[in-house]
């Protein structure tokens, strides 16, 4: 057993002597069983939720309602959730009702793929119903009891499976690629914020090419936003089969630059992502534009900041295209300000120095210091500064 487990028995020891069962659950356990690094302890048992909170001293109802009791444990927290089966789903995403049950075997029937409904006990014994272990030696991703009654309880599981091939690099089953295919469908009911976190790990994955061509296939991408009469250009990505995405940044943009998008805004919207990462969105394909035709300038570098102009240049060398880090750790070096705040001398300060009236007529002027400095035109110095304005025919005169 990983670390986190043998530090997690405890929890389960003290669950079992007081009658209940209690296992390790979901995807851990098949992190475990395939030597991948392991990010949640998941536990599930055969008490109630009432139950649960006898048994320990400090709990949290953190969803409750759906048997899930947050267990408190020095500096530790455990999800603790009761055995449950699920009453008919509404919306395709969420169970009507949930009703809580003694037997393991109830539980892991309402998991969605096999490789994600095994059970580990304290002493090291694999719970496996459904063939997992089998599935996860063939590398092959299928859903739990019959796959169209999953997919239709929660359609989310369709970009779940596309994720899981990324990150696994496994295979769907056939029937299981089918019930897909016949359900794609169903991921317009689905709120757009869960599945831009699934498509989002999913292109971030060691395998999400291999994931992104199976959404591709079972049509998946005729009900996301943009990508919905684009198919054939999604089929055309220009990057070697290994290549990884540094960021969510680099992978959405190069999307967006792949389907002819201009300015990611208003597409981003669609996907209720944050302001941020829409604008983070922009800057690189701005800057990926203004790299196709020219090297990188100290302009590109202050309007769209380092990060941006890596994220391109690698993209570049990855499509095996002309590329110069060397010169972008130059601009780097060279520039003196990275925003407008950093220069010596406020507007201000310039208005009382030369006596300027409020205006448009000092916003131009300072824009014009402020680009001066960053095309490395004017050194950011007091007096340097006030010398080009002096210097100005408007305001010289004025000293």
């Amino acid at each position: 057993m990983p670390a986190e487990f043998v530090k997690a028995l405890p929890i389960l020891e003290k669950i079992r002597v007081s009658g209940y069962q209690a296992y390790f659950v979901g995807g851990s356990v098949r992190d475990v069983l395939l030597n991948r690094q392991i990010h949640d302890v998941d536990i599930a048992t055969s008490a109630y939720p009432a139950e649960v909170k006898q048994i320990f001293e400090h709990t949290v109802d953190i969803g409750i309602e759906h048997g899930t009791v947050l267990v408190l444990a020095g500096d530790d927290t455990y999800e603790i959730t009761t055995f449950r089966t699920e009453d008919v789903y509404v919306d395709y995403r969420r169970p009507s009702h949930v009703s809580f049950v003694r037997e393991l075997s109830e539980d892991l029937l309402r998991r969605d793929f096999t490789i994600n409904a095994f059970a580990l006990a304290n002493d090291g014994e694999i719970i496996d119903l459904y063939d997992g272990l089998t599935d996860l030696d063939k590398k092959i991703l299928r859903a739990v009891g019959h796959p169209s009654e999953r997919f239709n309880e929660d359609a989310l599981r369709i970009m779940r499976g596309v994720r899981f091939m990324a990150t696994l690099n496994f295979s769907l089953e056939s029937e299981t690629y089918e019930a897909m295919k016949r359900q794609a469908h169903l991921l317009a009911k689905i709120s757009i914020e869960r599945i831009f976190i699934e498509l989002d790990k999913l292109l971030q994955a060691d395998y999400w090419q291999k994931g992104f061509d199976a959404l591709l296939a079972i049509d998946a991408s005729a009900y996301l936003p943009g990508f919905s009469d684009k198919k054939a250009l999604l089929s055309l990505l220009t990057l070697p089969k290994r290549f990884k995405f540094t960021n969510s940044v680099q992978a959405w943009g190069f999307l967006l630059h792949q389907l002819g998008y201009v300015d990611g805004k208003f597409l981003m919207k669609k996907w209720k992502v944050s302001r941020e990462f829409a604008t983070a969105i922009t800057h690189f394909l701005s800057a990926y534009r203004k790299r196709q035709v020219a090297a990188f300038s100290l302009e590109d570098l202050y309007q769209h900041h380092l990060s941006s102009l890596l994220l391109v240049e690698n993209l570049f060398e990855a499509q095996g295209l002309d590329t110069d880090f060397e010169h972008i750790a130059v601009l780097d070096k060279t520039l003196q300000i990275r925003d407008k705040k950093e220069i010596v001398v406020s507007a201000g300060e310039i208005m009382k120095q030369f006596s300027i009236s409020p205006g448009p007529g000092i916003g131009k002027l300072f824009h014009e210091i402020e680009m001066a400095i960053v095309i490395g035109k004017l050194r950011n110095h007091p007096d340097d500064i006030f010398n080009y304005v002096r210097e100005s025919s408007e305001y010289g005169s004025n000293d």
